[in-house]
């Protein structure tokens, strides 16, 4: 398990980099900061699975949860919200050293 959160975490970097080289070459080209927000990437990679999340946290969970959180996250820049996950993924596939040293059974 702590393998596949660790390929999780590997991807959502890579993905965070990916977008924030996209932004930096917008910007340069732009001569002024672009930074993508996470609704209008995601809008542009996969439409219908924006909706199906949609309608599925309106159906599941509850209508105005999607309307502060989902919209809060969704005005974030992209590659931020992909540098926290690979984070957060990280440090739950995190194992810390044995407190008693190398050689401690």
């Amino acid at each position: 398990m702590r393998f596949l959160l660790r390929f999780a975490s590997l991807v959502a970097l890579v993905v965070a980099v990916i977008a924030g080289t996209i932004d930096s070459i917008q910007s340069v080209a732009a001569s002024a900061v672009v930074m993508t927000p996470m609704g209008d990437a995601w809008n542009d990679v996969s439409p219908s699975s924006l909706a199906t999340i949609r309608s599925m946290i309106s159906y599941y969970v509850h209508p105005q949860f999607y309307d502060l959180a989902m919209q809060w996250l969704l005005f974030q820049p992209a590659f931020a919200v992909f540098l926290v996950l690979a984070l957060l993924l990280w440090m739950v596939a995190y194992k810390r050293p044995p407190v008693a040293g190398r050689f401690s059974v």
